[in-house]
């Protein structure tokens, strides 16, 4: 029995898909609406196999992205799977004010992610310059023609300590002035490489003056490099829904 893949929920007055639309799956499954009441889930049928490949990936996006141009959609992660259009049907009437009071707190809203990480080159020269105990030892061991292994050691370790600090008053920082452009922040988890990784809900009328307040952040603060996904259907700003990831018990 063929299982019924999630993409989001909706508005019962959601304007219609294209015609024809397609999803996931080899070849695409056509994307429907199984109604209940005042909400509409966005589904197909699930291929047998299903599994995060890329063109999976993208489709399940693709599909968000045309449905979120309508009007707001909850988007589901990858993976969302119920037994069959009943079960959808039974989980939209069960919640039915939940879903219906988070659509209505995100009507017009839009995501975006901002992952923020060094120059290394720029924050090493702003660390010299605003640190005192590296500019000293820094100085110490060029008049000393290097230092001795011990204090280039020492000065090493000092260096790698300010960056560290420096990273964490980064990441809130760049929070403090991107989040007044914003109507609500959602923190992503920590991964390596970046120190920061932040979603921004953001109305629609406002994401050109948030788009400035980050190229504020750019030109003001040339030691980070930031990197801007978006516009997004508001993941990080959704609760779980109804069904479980493919895979799961």
């Amino acid at each position: 029995m063929t299982s019924t893949y999630i993409y989001g929920i909706a508005s019962a007055e959601h304007p219609s898909l294209p015609d024809g639309m397609g999803g996931i799956g080899e070849p695409a499954r056509k994307v429907r609406l199984v109604k209940e009441g005042p909400l509409a889930a966005i589904v197909s049928e699930a291929p047998e196999d299903l599994r995060p490949k890329r063109r999976d990936l993208l489709a399940h996006q693709s599909v968000l992205s045309e449905a979120g141009g309508g009007g707001p959609v909850l988007p589901m992660r990858f993976g969302s799977l119920a037994p069959d259009d009943k079960a959808v049907a039974a989980v939209l009437a069960e919640r039915a004010d939940h879903y219906q009071e988070r659509l209505s707190s995100l009507e017009g809203k839009v995501e975006y992610n901002v992952k923020a990480q060094h120059d290394e080159e720029a924050v090493l020269h702003r660390v010299m310059a605003e640190d005192p105990e590296v500019r000293t030892l820094t100085e110490a061991n060029r008049q000393a023609g290097g230092g001795t292994y011990e204090e280039r050691l020492r000065l090493g370790e000092l260096v790698v300590s300010a960056v560290q600090a420096r990273e964490a008053e980064d990441a809130a920082e760049l929070q403090r002035l991107l989040e007044p452009a914003a109507d609500a922040v959602s923190t992503g988890p920590e991964s390596s490489g970046w120190l920061a990784n932040v979603s921004f809900l953001v109305d629609r009328g406002q994401a050109e003056h948030f788009l400035a307040a980050i190229e504020h952040v750019r030109r003001s603060r040339p030691h980070l490099d930031l990197t801007v996904n978006g516009p997004l259907p508001p993941y990080s700003f959704v609760e779980p829904g109804p069904a479980e990831p493919a895979g799961t018990e």
